[in-house]
């Protein structure tokens, strides 16, 4: 199926039924009186998380969802049924937000969890509930409130603990192939990830962590240039981002102010984002012999994005380096679990929707 990760939809909930009004016609009761029914309430749209699904693709084809209106009243003071809530299952990981106001409504993280984004309407009242001593025969009754009716955007962000980030042919699909069971597509070509992807890396069978893994952002991608910054909203609800740099790119070019005009481009889409736990994680060392001119490299690329807390060694094709990188990634995760990530908030105009 094919990923999309945005999708606009129309949800409508169910009017109530209208009240009736009825009078009591039986034998020997001549003055029976009103018995018209209360109309009945209309279903509400809920969207509700499922594992089952990882895309809003279908959300392409079927754009509007309906709840079951409220059923009128009747006689003998009868209350109409309920029109049926509508449950619409959406990815885990999916925001909710109205269109027309750009406002949250809410963020569909755990499987089962459920939102209600358009409440049913009330059911009218019968003209029973209109007698009184004074008015015995009453004839009016109450149409049923409409249902909340919206348009709403809906947003994939993915569920992972570590976010990869770095230039084309960085090296990170490769990376996410060596250490977890996932097989992204991997090629000698810039821009051979498309689309996000997920793999899970096991430190051992008790132990284990989500990567992500997104399409390689270019110089001027918060104006658009290659895919855009679309896809770095993938990586905010990481705990921690790998930024992967190239040591040797095949054209020759210094990968120092590479390195930093990416994280100019992050902290353009997300301040919140940039401020991030960030580690440099240099690859393709297997690709320079000499050991000077490897160091020298690195520490340009560390200076140049401001002194790195924690720069690791790796090359992604071979695995070297990859097994203390994943653990160490694996016990910082377990220090931290339960606390929420730092400038997790909402992303600046550039990224916001």
């Amino acid at each position: 199926m094919k990923f999309v990760d945005e999708a606009s939809i129309r949800v409508q909930a169910g009017n109530g039924g209208p009240g009736c009004v009825s009078f009591r016609r039986e034998k020997f009761i001549p003055r029976g009186g009103p018995d018209g029914g209360d109309g009945g309430d209309g279903g509400s749209v809920w969207l509700v998380a499922d594992d089952a699904i990882n895309t809003l693709a279908d959300f392409r084809v079927n754009r509007r969802f309906s709840a079951e209106s409220g059923a009128p009243g009747a006689g003998q003071q009868c209350t109409g049924r309920s029109g049926g809530d509508l449950e619409v299952p959406v990815p885990a990981g999916t925001r909710v937000f109205a269109e027309e106001t750009g406002e949250l409504i809410g963020d569909l993280v755990s499987a089962g969890q459920r939102l209600l984004v358009a409440q049913g309407g009330r059911g009218g009242r019968g003209n029973v509930r209109f007698k009184s001593s004074t008015n015995r025969a009453p004839r009016q009754s109450t149409p049923g409130t409409p249902g909340e009716r919206l348009m709403l955007k809906l947003e994939l962000t993915l569920l992972a603990d570590v976010g990869l980030l770095g230039l084309p042919n960085a090296g990170k699909s490769t990376l996410l192939r060596q250490v977890s069971a996932a097989r992204p597509k991997v090629a000698d070509y810039p821009f051979t990830t498309l689309i996000p992807g997920l793999g899970v890396v096991r430190v051992n069978e008790l132990r284990s962590f989500v990567m992500a893994d997104i399409p390689g952002l270019i110089e001027g991608a918060a104006e658009g240039a290659g895919l855009g910054t679309r896809f770095l909203r993938h990586l905010q609800r990481t705990r921690l981002l790998l930024h992967l740099v190239d040591i040797a790119p095949v054209d020759g070019a210094d990968p120092a102010p590479l390195a930093k005009a990416l994280v100019g481009e992050l902290e353009r889409f997300s301040r919140g984002l940039a401020a991030r736990e960030r580690w440099l994680v240099v690859n393709k060392i297997d690709l320079l012999d000499d050991a000077a001119e490897l160091e020298r490299r690195v520490e340009a690329v560390r200076l140049a994005l401001g002194g790195a807390s924690r720069v690791y060694r790796i090359s992604a094709i071979s695995g070297e380096g990859t097994r203390r990188l994943v653990g160490d990634v694996m016990s910082w995760l377990e220090e931290r679990a339960g606390e929420d990530p730092p400038g997790s908030g909402s992303p600046t105009a550039a990224g916001a929707p």
